[in-house]
């Protein structure tokens, strides 16, 4: 018998960073475009997000730290995290 290949679950995780040497990245999930809600507006610059702390650290505009990565802040509230549907062709 052949294994079948095991299922991403349905909500992404709790915790979920965009950044490769994060301990908290997971290819498989920032692969399948996770959707943020904010205190219930739509976020598009979220680098990180904890579900069950409450807060999301988002990219100040195109400033970079002396390392070159991009300078983010940590926003508190509400959030939802959320699989985004594919678009079918």
């Amino acid at each position: 018998m052949a294994k079948k290949p095991a299922k991403t679950p349905e909500a992404p995780p709790d915790r979920l960073s965009n950044d490769p040497r994060s301990p908290f990245y997971d290819a498989d999930a920032v692969e399948r475009d996770v959707g943020i809600r904010f205190k219930g507006v739509e976020k598009k610059n979220v680098s990180e997000y904890c579900v069950s702390e409450g807060w999301i650290r988002v990219e100040v505009g195109k400033t970079k730290d002396r390392y070159g990565n991009p300078l983010t802040i940590k926003l508190t509230g509400p959030v939802e995290a959320y699989y985004k549907e594919k678009k079918k062709k």
